[in-house]
């Protein structure tokens, strides 16, 4: 292992740059602030400045150490730096007020400190774990979705042609009624549609604990192989 590997892999570089990208995008959202004074804008554009050139150092660094380059390049991590970088880039060149959506590729710079934290990398190798189980789970969810939907047009579509005029503008109601959110612009006025939304929304209780408790299991298996093989 050569020397900026090791500099790469040390705790004190992997927090530093943790605490760089947490300072990033804070100036960011401190950006969208309205009135802020010429003086501070030019601070938070010398902190966009410092913070680029770090990142831009830290991937090139990673594709000199990486022992299969076009591998790390074309990874997701190797993406994630990229694109973390790249508007600041095409802000010399193009203007981004055309290009709105490059901006919001600052953001992805959060998706760095998967990186850095161990139980960021923990979660994710637990969704890992069971992303047979959470695509089922998702297709179940799907399918609960449209039934809901084609159930309440059933029932409210005579009473409320306006508002549940076809099965697309239910899925609406379905979406909030089974993740329980309740925006109340939509809802039931007979009999049947209010007994029929009580029975969803009770579905919709448990939609949120299965992932849940699909993700817990999973985390609390990976904590005792981690447990085991110390």
């Amino acid at each position: 292992m050569n020397v900026l590997d090791r500099v790469l892999q040390s705790k004190v570089f992997q927090r530093s740059i943790t605490l760089l990208i947490v300072l990033s995008i804070v100036s960011f959202c401190v950006e969208t602030l309205p009135n802020l004074s010429p003086s501070f804008r030019s601070f938070l554009q010398k902190i966009e400045i410092v913070t680029v050139v770090i990142f831009t150092l830290e991937y090139l660094a990673r594709i000199y150490v990486s022992k299969h380059r076009l591998n790390f390049v074309f990874s997701f991590m190797g993406i994630v730096d990229l694109l973390a970088i790249l508007p600041f880039y095409l802000a010399s060149s193009v203007d981004l007020r055309s290009l709105r959506i490059f901006r919001l590729f600052r953001m992805l710079r959060i998706l760095k400190l998967l990186r850095y934290s161990d139980a960021i990398m923990r979660l994710l190798r637990a969704l890992y774990q069971i992303k047979d189980e959470l695509v089922i789970f998702g297709i179940a969810t799907l399918m609960m979705l449209f039934l809901a939907a084609v159930g309440i047009y059933h029932f409210e579509h005579a009473a409320q042609p306006e508002v549940f005029s076809n099965v697309f503008d239910c899925l609406w109601w379905a979406v909030a009624t089974l993740t329980t959110v309740g925006y109340g612009d939509v809802y039931p006025i007979t009999i049947g549609g209010r007994l029929f939304t009580f029975l969803i929304l009770m579905l919709g209780l448990g939609l949120v604990a299965v992932p849940t408790g699909l993700i817990s299991s999973a985390l609390t298996s990976l904590k005792s192989e981690e447990r085991s093989g110390s």
